[in-house]
């Protein structure tokens, strides 16, 4: 493995660890009513792990069918994750 794309990897990692964290905690914050919530936060928590967890798996699937290299598999898995994660993190810090 080239060692910039495992910088990469470990860079897009890193922030999507972050932005997981963030969404944890303005979703506490709102659960504890410290911070304004819309109506149905909870249940949306919830309902997006399913559908988000499956496109990541699909996506993986997909990559290693084609014959990608472990970190492809990887970075194919994080992206639907990565960008369900971000959304969430723009709309609650709104």
């Amino acid at each position: 493995m080239n060692p910039l794309t495992l910088m990469t990897l470990n860079a897009n990692l890193a922030k999507l660890m972050i932005d997981t964290q963030a969404v944890m905690t303005l979703r506490l914050l709102g659960m504890a009513g410290a911070l304004p919530q819309t109506r149905g936060e909870n249940a949306r928590m919830v309902s997006e792990k399913g559908p988000a967890m499956a496109k990541a798996y699909q996506a993986a699937t997909k990559a290693a069918f084609a014959g990608g290299t472990p970190d492809q598999i990887f970075s194919a898995a994080m992206v639907p994750v990565s960008k369900k994660v971000r959304a969430n993190r723009k709309r609650l810090t709104k």
